[in-house]
């Protein structure tokens, strides 16, 4: 199944991480043949690192909240909370190395899920070519939908705009989105 983890760091630790770096990394290892997406989220500059995002097949959510407690980062206290949260992908593109991403995120009250009817729809025939990644987030059963994940090439404004109406339609309304600068992660 797969996950969605979100670690956000806590604030004043970008130091810190560099020393933890190399146990990260090493960690990551152990599942990349699992991962469908990684990558640092970044400050509205682009520069400062200010969580980590993984898109992971994981045996179910107990694996999942595994997979994030036991990373270095988190055991050297440098997260401040993570979300792990079953997703089912929608699209699936190779992010391009050094261009601007943003990861677009909503979170919403459970709605029941229509997967074989409108999901594959939501994002049109031919998706636009900015966005590399779409999942919807879903409960423990994939009965009912709970939010959007989306990399987009693009900066926040932008990114923002292109998920709104797909994710506004999945939610039943106004999806209150939240956009974070992002890059690829992985050694490669």
């Amino acid at each position: 199944m797969l996950f969605y983890v979100h670690a956000q760091d806590k604030p004043g630790v970008a130091d810190q991480l560099f020393r933890f770096a190399e146990a990260h990394w090493s960690y990551m290892d152990r599942f990349d043949g699992r991962m469908i997406l990684r990558g640092p989220t970044l400050s509205e500059d682009g520069e400062e690192h200010t969580g980590s995002v993984h898109v992971v097949d994981l045996a179910d959510r107990a694996a999942a909240e595994r997979f994030a407690t036991e990373e270095p980062y988190w055991k050297a206290g440098l997260y401040q909370e993570f979300t792990a949260v079953p997703a089912v992908v929608l699209l699936r593109r190779e992010p391009a190395a050094e261009v601007p991403y943003t990861l677009v995120t909503a979170q919403w009250s459970p709605r029941a899920r229509t997967p074989g009817e409108v999901e594959p729809r939501l994002l049109g025939a031919e998706p636009d070519d900015r966005l590399d990644f779409a999942a919807v987030l879903v409960d423990d059963d994939q009965a009912t939908t709970t939010g959007v994940v989306a990399a987009v090439r693009a900066l926040p404004d932008e990114a923002r705009s292109l998920v709104q109406s797909w994710a506004d339609r999945l939610a039943g309304g106004p999806a209150p989105l939240t956009v974070r600068r992002w890059q690829r992660g992985g050694r490669n």
